[in-house]
């Protein structure tokens, strides 16, 4: 089977020749004899095009999808319904094929987009500045750890357990390398344990991490959580469910100094587990020290509006002893389609979906403990998402829904051993009555 390359024999030779190569052997004499292959991959017939695209759908058919299947699993990804407006404007070519903004003169539109994007992302979390380009919303935790660093000349950071899982996995992967300590900070009844971190906080602690809503699903009262780290000369960062923030108070108006996420639910498909967007949002006064880049706002000399990239501390554009971060992926689709999510939605909108979420959650809790076969594992106001006690094996409960079309909750026992049977459950506004009504019917009975 011959590689497929576009090029004909008659130009292969005439390229050999041009560079003074007799054949295509010779071309890779430096390579040893040795490692070479000397057969043909082991690898199919070529088909066409029809027959292609045949077998990719039969292969696409196989998986298990939120369209093919009804989804109750949340556990940091939801399956929020995504408005058509938003495939058909990113997939424009001048968003879809461009590259990072370098040159603002032609990159007025990306680039306006991104601003637009910081705005909201803002005003969604109560802070002064955002920026735009982290990959996800557990780096997004590990870089504002970073950050606090920087700012606060300290390297000791404090992490709830109620944080995602994969959130603290990032933050210790990054620490292993830099030597920061990391210190968790157990819940008490699944919810902060505010007194238990007054033994944890020290001369040395760069930053308190907490998440609302927590892992859990549950609602955090911060209360005097803020004052009791700044006291301490620490930092508070919140980590946080932007689609909550349409009804919740923003954790900027609770005193916290970096907000980040993850920026999935704010029209971004699930795509298998990404791309994502991490977002993130601080003081003013931390501006500098914050990842990636931040695109401002200026005027020409002709006085016309202009966006251009204001801050850019990447490696890539200064000394590298000088950078505040190795983050270089522009991930400006993702918060493009955030943007439009958010624009297309508005701030009724947005509130709506939250109080669908919310109100179809408890309904959800509500008939499942009617059943008799769950309980509950904490008590406390929750958002989209909650914790049930199931009386028999949890996996197996969701090998058996998946077998009626639902895509079950996530087993909270593989990151937390002593939630034996616990189960979170998450209900997006996407969800009907009907469809929940048939979950509970289908978990109660197995």
């Amino acid at each position: 089977m011959k590689p497929y390359i576009p090029n004909t024999e008659e130009q292969r030779q005439e390229m050999l020749q041009v560079i003074g190569v007799s054949d295509m052997d010779a071309l890779f004499a430096d390579i040893p004899e040795r490692i070479r292959l000397r057969r043909d991959l082991d690898l199919p017939e070529a088909l066409s095009e029809m027959e292609l695209v045949r077998h990719l759908r039969d292969l696409a058919s196989r998986n298990v999808t939120t369209e093919t299947h009804t989804c109750f699993l949340g556990a940091g990804a939801y399956d929020h319904y995504i408005p058509s407006v938003i495939r058909h404007l990113t997939k424009r070519q001048e968003f879809y094929t461009a590259y990072t903004p370098y040159q603002p003169e032609i990159s007025q539109g990306t680039l306006q987009a991104i601003f637009e994007y910081q705005t909201m992302i803002c005003r969604l979390t109560g802070m002064d500045v955002s920026n735009a380009s982290l990959y996800d919303g557990a780096t997004a935790v590990a870089e504002a750890a970073t950050m606090a660093v920087r700012a606060t000349g300290r390297t000791g950071i404090i992490v709830s357990k109620t944080v995602h899982p994969q959130s603290r996995e990032v933050l210790k992967t990054y620490s292993r390398f830099t030597g920061r300590p990391i210190a968790e900070w157990d819940h008490r009844d699944g919810r902060l344990d505010v007194d238990a971190l007054e033994k944890l906080l020290s001369e040395d602690t760069a930053a308190v991490i907490v998440q609302n809503p927590n892992f859990f699903g549950l609602i955090e009262d911060l209360g005097d959580l803020a004052d009791r780290v700044h006291q301490k000369g620490a930092l508070l960062i919140v980590s946080c469910n932007p689609v909550s923030l349409a009804l919740l108070k923003p954790p900027g108006d609770m005193g916290a100094d970096i907000v980040v996420g993850e920026g999935q639910p704010l029209g971004n498909p699930l795509n298998f587990g990404g791309p994502y967007l991490g977002f993130m949002a601080a003081r003013e006064k931390f501006m500098r020290k914050m990842p990636g880049r931040i695109v401002g706002e200026t005027r020409d000399r002709q006085g016309r509006r202009g966006y251009v990239l204001t801050i850019q501390t990447r490696e890539q554009h200064i000394r590298r002893e000088k950078a505040t971060s190795n983050i270089c992926s522009n991930q400006a689709l993702n918060a493009l389609t955030a943007a439009i999510y958010l624009s297309a939605l508005g701030k009724t909108g947005l509130s709506k979906v939250a109080a669908l979420c919310c109100q179809k959650s408890r309904y959800a809790c509500q008939q499942l403990l009617k059943t008799g076969a769950f309980s509950p594992v904490f008590d406390g106001p929750f958002f989209n998402e909650f914790a049930v006690k199931y009386r028999g094996d949890v996996e197996k409960l969701n090998q058996k829904l998946l077998e009626h079309g639902i895509i079950g909750g996530y087993p909270l026992e593989r990151d937390y051993p002593e939630l034996k049977g616990a189960w979170l459950v998450a209900v997006t506004e996407k969800r009907t009555k009907a469809e929940i009504d048939h979950f509970v019917e289908r978990a109660g009975s197995i």
